[in-house]
């Protein structure tokens, strides 16, 4: 088998990537990559191999592979290189979401109450995603699956909770939630064939708004709550059923 057999669905990442921001150009290409399915779990990344077919030299590839290891979508062999990493087993989404939910509803809690600079923020982020979500929704009622739109799809998202983040006034948190936002990537990989909630994020997300707008200081932590376990529901009944 050879590198690009090997590597497998890199011609259609071809072409000239700007010079500009290199590495997050050639991350996100090769993110989409991984996200697409179109490489199978054990398979070899050459680093040669996804430069010359981007037409880049080794080091973005290599900058963006390190990058690419936090969200745990490849993993380093000493010596041997970088693989596609296999998807979480149920076990481990269960753990991802019991994290995700601690820390997302500790933010929603001192993020309590929201100044009016953090509501426009968060209704700008909901309209986003509400806009991307509505564009999903109608690939997906003709049978069209764009990796493309759902990554998008997925960034609307964590944009979104990264606002709520933003406004939770402890740095600690933020840096974990990046971190744990990392690894979702790795969740999407397995769900992205799967995505069949964008109605209900969307509702959620509005609820989540709301809470924030309203008088009760319990409601945000309340409805930031439920979305997290209702999304990690639905997440595990995707995992099982496939």
């Amino acid at each position: 088998m050879t590198m690009e057999q090997e590597t497998g669905g890199l011609d259609g990442l071809t072409g000239t990537i700007e010079r500009r921001g290199l590495r997050d150009h050639v991350y996100e290409r090769i993110l989409q990559l991984l996200l697409s399915g179109d490489v199978a779990p054990g398979a070899r990344l050459s680093i040669d191999t996804i430069a010359r077919q981007l037409h880049v030299s080794p080091t973005p590839v290599r900058e963006a592979m390190v990058q690419l290891e936090r969200t745990g979508l490849v993993t380093r062999e000493a010596l041997k290189g970088y693989r596609v990493a296999p998807p979480l087993r149920p076990s481990q989404l269960a753990e991802l979401f019991d994290a995700r939910l601690m820390l997302e509803s500790t933010a929603a809690r001192l993020a309590t109450p929201a100044p009016a600079s953090m509501l426009e923020e968060l209704r700008r982020a909901q309209a986003h995603h509400r806009e991307t979500g509505e564009r999903v929704i109608e690939a997906m009622s003709v049978g069209d699956t764009d990796v493309a739109l759902m990554t998008a799809y997925f960034a609307a998202d964590a944009a979104f909770h990264r606002v709520v983040f933003d406004h939770c006034g402890n740095h600690y948190l933020t840096e974990m939630s990046e971190t744990l936002g990392a690894q979702l990537h790795r969740m999407r990989q397995a769900a992205l064939y799967g995505v069949t909630d964008v109605r209900e994020a969307i509702a959620e997300h509005a609820a989540i708004v709301d809470a924030f707008a309203g008088d009760d200081a319990r409601a945000p932590e309340q409805a930031m709550r439920r979305h997290i376990e209702l999304v990690r529901s639905r997440s595990l009944d995707v995992e099982r059923a496939g």
